[in-house]
């Protein structure tokens, strides 16, 4: 059975495009398109999509107008199609606060070569959207809970890990990774991070022109601070790091001083920032010291650099499946035998902060 899809764009232009784009793919089929959010409404009982594609910017009722609507009346899976400037961003990080699934770029088809990448980019982000958990408006307003703890355990690594971390908490650093959903999974722990919470380096997979509006609209809702690492910058409490869209991030000793560092080294899973390559270097030059956690995403980045760190004596953690838009990334680094304990997005800074004796807010 093909994946139905509805393209919803005011240009026609586009919409031809997209519609060409999509149908090229054997398992995926445009059901119909839409020049504006009352079209597309109208539309959605009668073909019954299991996908929308949704421009961010159109007139009358605008992208973000339709997708508040039909999250609150009509929850559907949705990928953005977003262009790559600030506006656009802060635009399309507002649409996945909202419930959108994925966003992917409008296509500017410059070669064959082009025309290929973006077409199973788009293909892979709509079957994503497809298989994704729906959960209506994922908007950060909902209050954090503290349910009961899951104790969930992986099959243990060839190393063991320590039974007993209750001490020796100083110096620590957190090292996170997320893909898709990962968004608002990293705007929840990150509400439950104090002020002085331990250094925190993160990876999101995320084109450059959004990681700096990620970055300041992280910085704007969190208590710690937030920046995009630029390479050289002195790991302190009481910040988070995000990896820009365009570089590894690593983590490097540099005499007393802990510093992130940037590498132009090629794609790891396909990526760049690769969770794998953050993941990997917290276990060569942290050790005990590193706590990992991998949330929400497709694929397998990060599995491999988790069980190094549990293997080196890191505490390690990964998001449930339940509250997972994806499960996984957090799946593959589990079935590895890289995570010690599972929890929800909700548990998770709670569980985190209490190795270091600390409560989430």
């Amino acid at each position: 059975m093909k994946i139905r899809v509805l393209v919803v764009d005011d240009s026609s232009f586009m919409r031809r495009q997209l519609t060409e784009i999509i149908n090229a793919d054997p398992d995926l089929e445009v059901v119909g398109d839409a020049a504006d959010a009352e079209a597309a409404w109208k539309m959605i009982p009668e073909l019954r999509p299991e996908v929308l594609t949704l421009d961010v910017n159109m007139p009358k009722t605008s992208g973000l107008e339709f997708l508040e609507r039909l999250m609150r009346e009509r929850p559907m899976r949705v990928v953005m199609v977003s262009s790559f400037t600030r506006e656009g961003s802060e635009a399309t990080l507002k649409a996945l606060e909202l419930g959108a699934i994925d966003f992917v770029a409008k296509p500017r088809v410059t070669s064959p070569q082009s025309l290929a990448d973006y077409r199973r980019e788009l293909a892979e982000k709509i079957r994503t959207a497809r298989q994704a958990r729906l959960f209506g408006r994922r908007a950060s307003a909902a209050p954090l809970s503290r349910p009961a703890i899951d104790h969930a355990r992986s099959p243990a690594p060839r190393i063991s890990v320590r039974s007993s971390v209750s001490t020796g908490m100083a110096g620590r650093v957190i090292f996170l990774g997320a893909s898709t959903g990962g968004t608002e999974a990293i705007k929840r722990f990150l509400r439950g991070m104090p002020a002085d919470c331990p250094p925190i380096l993160m990876v999101q997979h995320m084109p450059e022109t959004f990681t700096p509006s990620f970055a300041a609209l992280l910085d704007a809702t969190s208590q710690p601070r937030v920046l995009e690492v630029q390479g050289g910058e002195i790991i302190t409490p009481g910040t988070v790091y995000l990896a820009p869209g365009h570089s590894h991030m690593v983590i490097c000793r540099n005499g007393a001083d802990l510093r992130a560092e940037l590498v132009q080294t090629p794609p790891v899973n396909h990526s760049r920032p690769s969770v794998d390559v953050l993941f990997e270097s917290a276990a060569a030059t942290m050790g005990r010291r590193a706590v990992g956690v991998i949330l929400t995403g497709i694929g397998r980045d990060g599995a491999q650099g988790l069980l190094k760190m549990r293997q080196a004596g890191a505490r390690t953690f990964g998001q449930d499946e339940a509250s997972c838009v994806v499960y996984g990334m957090p799946r593959e680094a589990f079935l590895a035998g890289a995570v010690e304990e599972v929890a929800s997005i909700d548990q998770m800074a709670c569980r985190v902060l209490s190795l270091f004796g600390r409560d989430a807010l």
